[in-house]
């Protein structure tokens, strides 16, 4: 018989339950970062909750208050889902973690729940399972991105700003912007750098430390990394070394070719 739990991560409990993210890898850089970024957030009010099928992580989501967020979206009063992946799939453990945050921001009286999509890349949740739990899109952005809101009473739509290629233009050479709330982003810059020392190119990384930096400078809604090269973007979510050395190589030579 299939016995089913929800647990809620905590600064006290997190190094023994450990986070559902790359935790394959609990010795890596990645793992370790993020274990430290959720000690940080948690006095923020993040949320970290896993969904256990026989005392085995199945999935879990991470959420926060819209003026803590690792998304670049503006609203009031609402929370934003980071990430929901679920690893057992066709048993509604999606849609579990997902009513458990639509009623937890019921009791924070929040005007409702945003997460960002992108039907491109994994690194999002994926849409159809938020409309299916009536949220609805009310926005999207360059490179395939969609804001998705269900409203808990009335309140002005949240929003993404609308200057994406302002914020690429100061990146004439390789540039990450990043933060540590994905694991994976130590990998994503590694493979870059990869490609980047056959390339001879050098590597800037700019390590957002708040909320200002993110809104004012991250090239896409998903905040939390972005590679830009002559003031084009690269990728905002992992590339392997090979990918990353063939996008670089084609954008020098067309731009040598100008």
């Amino acid at each position: 018989m299939e016995i089913s739990e929800v647990v809620e991560l905590s600064k006290e409990n997190l190094d023994e339950k450990g986070c559902y993210c790359l935790r394959s890898q609990p010795r890596s850089t990645g793992y370790r970062h993020k274990n430290e970024w959720l000690k940080d957030r948690f006095g923020e009010g993040l949320k970290y909750i896993k969904i256990m099928e026989n005392n085995k992580p199945a999935g879990f989501i991470e959420y926060t208050p819209i003026e803590y967020s690792s998304r670049v979206v503006y609203g009031k009063n609402y929370i934003v889902i980071h990430c929901l992946w679920v690893g057992i799939t066709g048993k509604g453990y999606a849609s579990t973690l997902i009513q458990h945050c639509i009623e937890e921001a019921k009791v924070q009286n929040k005007a409702g729940i945003i997460v960002v999509t992108n039907p491109n890349t994994s690194w999002t949740p994926s849409k159809e399972v938020f409309i299916n739990n009536k949220f609805v899109e009310v926005d999207h952005a360059p490179y395939g991105f969609e804001l998705l809101v269900y409203k808990l009473k009335e309140s002005p739509n949240p929003y993404f700003p609308n200057d994406w290629e302002e914020r690429l233009k100061p990146h004439e050479e390789l540039t990450i912007l990043r933060t540590q709330q994905c694991p994976f982003i130590t990998i994503a810059t590694d493979n870059v750098l990869v490609a980047a020392n056959k390339l001879n190119l050098e590597l800037e990384i700019i390590d957002l430390k708040t909320r200002e930096e993110l809104m004012r400078l991250s090239p896409t809604p998903y905040g939390v990394y972005g590679v830009i090269y002559k003031k084009k973007l690269i990728a905002f979510h992992r590339l392997t070394a090979y990918s990353a050395l063939k996008k670089l190589r084609s954008l020098s030579e067309e731009v040598n070719l100008v």
